[in-house]
């Protein structure tokens, strides 16, 4: 489905449809409207405060394995050129979990693992608007912070986590109104890497920084924290689920922000191209190998 869409927004490019004026504009809307929304829907959906306390093994787990892409992305690409050692970086703290990964989980682990892994994506959406954010912008400290503190997407981050413990539910029309537009965000992202990739050589594809990335997001990381959560004798399900979270291929939205702050954008969608069309084979093995081993 990725891919079909992606296709959409290139052959609507080559086409004279989709300009280079019209991409910018969307990422735009897709950055400070259709992200922020999506944000803060995804807190609404089933996390509240009783669900945080029986959850709170998955949130830890959760806050080690960021800590950890954290630490892996700042000593894996040294070699890289620095306008895609800041895409790699981001792209190694920032995964698709979100999209790509509770659907999976749903299908590998059931209802549980669904609810488990809409706790991993908190700590996911904090790291990706603070840590993440924070490797493309070049504004010295103090505007730094200040671009954090404002950024919508931050926003939505506090105020999702203040709904969560809020006495009220918002009114139906509202929830319904910001699920509408945060489940925009898959559709238009994809449509302008789509976009972006007309830009891209297909020989260039063959980038070997691309396929170093790619082994390390799908593979490398995933056996790290499966070793991990195996040696502390963490719960089963819950390894499996962390497992799966840590083996999603690059974030979507790893392009839309090296579009916004002018860092590779071709890098960027290429990454996501290769670790997501090859995902469709490590995922079905990962799978395969936990429910094999945490079921025994």
């Amino acid at each position: 489905m990725l891919l079909l869409i992606m296709a959409a927004g290139f052959l609507f490019t080559k086409m004279g449809m989709f300009s280079a004026k019209t991409r910018g504009d969307l990422t735009n809307i897709v950055i400070y409207l259709v992200l922020p929304c999506n944000i803060f829907g995804s807190f609404h959906k089933g996390i509240s405060p009783e669900i945080l306390r029986q959850c709170v093994v998955v949130l830890l787990v959760s806050f080690g394995m960021h800590l950890l892409y954290f630490i892996l992305s700042k000593v894996l690409y040294i070699h890289f050129k620095p306008e895609k050692r800041v895409v790699a970086q981001y792209a190694t703290i920032i995964n698709n979990s979100g999209f790509m990964g509770l659907p999976v989980m749903d299908a590998v682990f059931g209802q549980t693992g669904l609810l488990y892994g809409s706790v991993v994506l908190i700590p996911m959406r904090v790291f990706m608007w603070t840590a993440g954010l924070s490797l493309f912008t070049k504004a010295e400290t103090g505007q730094k912070v200040k671009t954090l503190a404002t950024h919508p997407c931050i926003w939505a981050v506090i105020l999702g986590f203040a709904y969560i413990f809020a006495p009220f539910e918002l009114p139906l029309f509202i929830r319904n109104s910001i699920s509408a537009i945060g489940g925009c965000t898959t559709a238009l992202s994809m449509l302008v890497i789509g976009s972006i990739l007309t830009g891209v050589d297909p020989r260039s594809v063959k980038d070997i920084d691309c396929f170093y990335y790619t082994l390390f997001r799908l593979i490398v990381i995933p056996a790290i924290v499966f070793g991990a959560l195996l040696l502390l004798k963490v719960d089963p399900l819950v390894t499996g689920v962390a497992v799966l979270a840590s083996a999603m291929p690059s974030a979507v939205v790893s392009a839309l922000l090296a579009e916004k702050y002018g860092q590779d954008t071709a890098f960027a969608s290429k990454i996501i191209l290769v670790s997501t069309t090859l995902s469709i084979i490590t995922l079905p093995v990962i799978s395969m190998v936990l429910t094999l081993t945490l079921t025994n």
